[in-house]
């Protein structure tokens, strides 16, 4: 994704670890979709969304675990 550091290896490291990239209208959309994400599993969010010159809408990215609920 054009503006987006490279995947690195120790954030897929296991079974169950997720790395998110979000393009969306919106950077609300883009917040509250990940608000979303954080209410089912660990998350790593983002404070801010990213624009690409020349591209339509903003991106996110974050880090999801299966393995653990946001509440444990």
């Amino acid at each position: 994704m054009p503006g987006m550091e490279p995947i690195q290896e120790v954030h897929v490291a296991e079974p169950g670890q997720l790395v998110v990239d979000v393009a969306v209208a919106d950077d609300a959309t883009a917040l509250k979709f990940q608000e979303a994400l954080a209410g089912m599993w660990a998350t790593s969010t983002a404070q801010h969304t990213t624009r690409d010159a020349g591209q339509p809408g903003v991106r996110l990215r974050c880090y999801l675990d299966l393995r653990q609920h946001p509440d444990a």
